[in-house]
């Protein structure tokens, strides 16, 4: 009777500690779930924030309004540049050659400084965004283009591009 007892206790202790392993296991499951389930805050902005305090010093006011003027004027040196950039290009002033074309891969291209996969990646260029092919390369393989919209010129990967007519 004394074996049997002991074994009673063993098979009910064995089930106790299994049942507390899987219960803590669940527990801790839920908790690491529902915190993946709840979305973050929203982040707030500087340009969202409602300006309540109070007024800043007279220098300090003063800095910053000569900061967005010369911020106004780099924009507006900027716009100038790209609009004629843009009228040239459509009065089709385009190099001999060149042609305006779309990108077709659907993950956009890279930008490159060289005709090479190894060069620098200097930027990057959307699905469906506009562009001028320049020249393309002896080997055909990469081809030399222009944004349409910035002016960036560089090297893009030959054949994800569709002519436009």
């Amino acid at each position: 009777m004394k074996y049997f007892s002991v074994f009673l206790q063993f098979i009910l202790g064995f089930f106790v500690g299994i049942l507390l392993l899987v219960s803590g296991t669940t527990a801790l499951a839920y908790v690491v779930f529902y915190r993946l389930n709840t979305s973050p805050p929203k982040p707030i902005f500087a340009e969202e924030k409602q300006e309540k305090a109070a007024e800043p010093s007279t220098l300090e006011s003063n800095a910053q309004e000569k900061a967005k003027k010369s911020k106004e004027k780099m924009a507006a040196r900027e716009s100038e540049l790209f609009s004629e950039i843009q009228k040239k290009e459509k009065k089709g002033d385009l190099p001999s050659g060149a042609y305006r074309a779309s990108v077709i891969w659907p993950s956009g291209l890279s930008l490159r400084s060289e005709p090479d996969q190894d060069a620098q990646r200097i930027g990057g260029i959307d699905y469906k965004a506009e562009l001028i092919i320049l020249k393309t390369s002896s080997d055909g393989d990469w081809q030399n283009v222009r944004i349409s919209r910035s002016g960036q010129e560089g090297w893009v990967k030959a054949g994800n591009i569709q002519k436009i007519e």
